[in-house]
């Protein structure tokens, strides 16, 4: 498979270790922001540096384009990928936009093509953890979610700013779809959403709590916060049942019930782009299957629209459309 590559930062790092190390792709062409930063990156990886994404869109000999730039480009770029006939993986969030995700996810079935949203948090340790543990304690009644990141200073990059990174859980999809992969449709969502020295045009800290209440009848609360007005860093993810409780702090899980607390084997985090590069590679390849459609992606695109929307207005907001068997 000849590959296309467009970013340069962390994710795109990660992406392109991972085609390097793939006898079974060839990473032929990258396109960054700059001009400097795309051609030393380009020449780590021994492949041709373009100007822009629609320059490397250009070469006619990319079967697969990697989206791993700012959340605000997702869109438009996998709109021209899909158009020119390539397949398409793209870190979530597909889009910003609700109706430009589905006219996407619409355009790869008329083509004929992958669309393949990332969303390693399902194959991390953690997530494996809970899926695999949470039989124990149910029936689950209500869960918290929490990643709270300080940083002093705050960073003047594409992720503190408003527009290029999006509203902060739509920017951060993967602290709600991990909820619903676990727990399924959501009714209603309420948020709230605080920014520091919005618009500047970089804010310096944003905190984002959202409370979900699912079909199922389970409560749930997502908190992302990242800046320099926060002090206390959390990744901490607590599910609460008839039966007993799950708590992950970071990396460590323990089970609690009536017999007391018991410590939980947890896998890693490491290597996870290269394991989602390769369950590509195999599905473009052999056609087994991937770990989720784009559809469950966008469902949940729709559940943090909806915590905009709430955000906004200071009401709950019911969310529109189903989570169809499959998604």
């Amino acid at each position: 498979m000849r590959v296309g590559l467009v970013g340069t930062g962390y994710a795109a790092k990660l992406r392109a270790e991972a085609f390097k190390a793939e006898p079974r792709a060839d990473l032929v062409a990258i396109a960054g922001r700059t001009v400097e930063r795309t051609q030393e990156f380009s020449q780590i990886y021994g492949a041709i540096a373009c100007a822009s994404w629609q320059e490397l869109l250009a070469l006619s000999n990319l079967d697969l384009v990697v989206i791993s730039t700012v959340n605000q480009d997702h869109g438009a770029i996998a709109h021209a990928a899909l158009t020119a006939q390539k397949h398409v993986v793209v870190e979530y969030p597909l889009a910003l936009d609700v109706g430009e995700a589905e006219a996407l996810i619409a355009l790869a079935k008329t083509q004929n093509k992958l669309l393949h949203v990332e969303h390693i948090e399902l194959l991390g340790g953690v997530h494996q953890a809970l899926r695999k543990f949470l039989p124990l304690v149910g029936p689950v009644f209500s869960a918290r979610y929490a990643t709270v990141k300080p940083e002093h200073p705050a960073p003047q990059r594409w992720s503190y700013h408003p527009q290029e990174f999006g509203f902060p859980l739509m920017g951060a999809l993967s602290r709600l779809h991990r909820l619903v992969d676990l727990f399924g449709e959501v009714v209603t969502v309420s948020c709230n959403a605080q920014f520091w020295d919005d618009p500047s045009p970089y804010y310096s800290t944003c905190l984002c709590t959202a409370h979900l209440q699912f079909k199922n009848g389970v409560m749930a609360e997502v908190t992302y916060g990242k800046g320099e007005a926060l002090w206390q860093a959390e990744r901490k993810f607590e599910v609460q049942g008839k039966k007993g409780a799950l708590v992950f702090d970071g990396d460590q899980g323990v089970l609690i019930n009536s017999n007391g607390v018991e410590s939980l084997e947890v896998g890693g985090r490491r290597g996870l782009f290269a394991k989602d590069t390769a369950m590509v590679l195999d599905f473009l390849t052999q056609g087994t299957s991937l770990y989720l459609t784009p559809e469950a992606s966008l469902y949940t695109l729709k559940v943090a629209e909806a915590g905009r929307r709430s955000a906004e207005t200071g009401t709950a907001i019911a969310v529109s459309g189903a989570l169809r068997d499959g998604d």
